[in-house]
């Protein structure tokens, strides 16, 4: 079953509520729209929010979540995904505060296998999550489809353990990440402008499809970095037990069979599956590095630096936060930007 899901734009209700909430309403209507021409659902998008991250209050944040939800009240979507959330206690907040609107919950958490940044594990999070009533667990983000299948296995087997069900999902990045730390792929050095050449091409999307189906996993998507051909890949990779091929799939050959008609001979050779699933791609850049060397900060909720600004960041506070870094990150070298000099 296709999904439509618009996100909340929270931030920007923070600093004006009313455009804020006519942007939300916009898209809501939009997806709706859109879910109609293919039989589709439409899902709202619940994210965690800086007052969170500012206070750690209670009643603050779900105040907040409520706030999030009225727009995706008023327009009758379809269910709600809590996702992007760092901590478990948060996400915990979010699924309860969904559930006083008695609409089914997905809940996703944006954490590796190493669980989230207050070291709850996977399996612990999931069964903290099924207890507050999400019918649907797994990951979003910050961690690319190796990583995020295996850390939804996880969940699957605290799950298990704890004797719960629930459903499984996974939206991972569209971007190679095994050098990530705990906090992801926003620690890498490339994020958020330079990650191109860590792009997964169709053939991974067809691989991640398959895997995360073979663990169990039935709502199978993706986050930042998915493209459109990737969303289709991981359709026709499911097709068989979908039933049916994506729209748009007539319009080419599958696993470049089309390269038939090439007219060189070393490229028509590649016309095949097995070709393209071994494939090991080079990123064409001679001096780039196979990994990088994350940041690594370790500020998480509660931390003076993730304090929320209503205002652009100060000079002064440029050139400190600049500072740190430089000695935080080994893989650029440079002076203080000549703008904050």
């Amino acid at each position: 079953m296709p999904m439509a899901e618009e996100t909340s734009f929270q931030d920007l209700q923070i600093h004006d509520n009313q455009l804020g909430s006519k942007i939300n309403d916009a898209a809501c209507k939009i997806a709706r729209e859109v879910a109609n021409e293919g039989d589709a659902m439409v899902a709202g998008g619940i994210c965690q929010t800086p007052t969170y991250l500012t206070t750690m209050d209670k009643e603050k944040t779900k105040a907040e979540f409520r706030k999030q939800m009225k727009v995706f009240v008023d327009n009758g979507v379809d269910f709600i995904i809590a996702e992007y959330y760092e901590h478990v206690e948060e996400a915990v907040w979010a699924v309860e505060t969904i559930k006083e609107y008695n609409v089914p919950v997905a809940a996703n958490l944006c954490i590796g296998p190493e669980g989230d940044m207050h070291g709850v594990s996977p399996g612990d999070c999931a069964v903290k999550l099924v207890n507050a009533g999400a019918e649907i667990v797994g990951v979003n983000c910050h961690f690319d489809p190796p990583t995020s299948i295996e850390t939804v296995r996880l969940m699957k087997e605290g799950l298990d353990k704890a004797g719960l069900k629930a459903h499984l999902m996974v939206q991972p990045l569209g971007f190679m990440t095994p050098d990530c730390g705990k906090q992801g792929f926003i620690d890498l050095p490339e994020f958020p402008f330079g990650l191109e050449p860590r792009i997964i091409t169709r053939w991974d999307a067809h691989k991640f499809a398959r895997d995360a189906y073979n663990v169990g996993i039935r709502y199978i998507g993706g986050c930042c970095g998915f493209e459109p051909y990737h969303i289709r890949a991981v359709a026709e990779e499911l097709a068989p037990e979908r039933g049916y091929h994506p729209t748009g799939s007539e319009k080419h050959d599958p696993w470049g069979q089309g390269l038939r008609l090439h007219t060189k001979p070393w490229v028509r050779a590649r016309a095949h599956r097995d070709y393209w699933e071994n494939l090991k791609p080079s990123s064409g850049r001679p001096f780039s590095a196979a990994l990088s060397t994350p940041c690594n900060w370790g500020v998480t909720a509660g931390d003076e630096l993730l304090q929320q600004h209503k205002s652009e960041t100060s000079v002064e506070e440029m050139k400190n936060l600049i500072k740190r870094n430089q000695v935080k990150d080994s893989n650029v070298v440079n002076d203080t930007p000549e703008v904050f000099n």
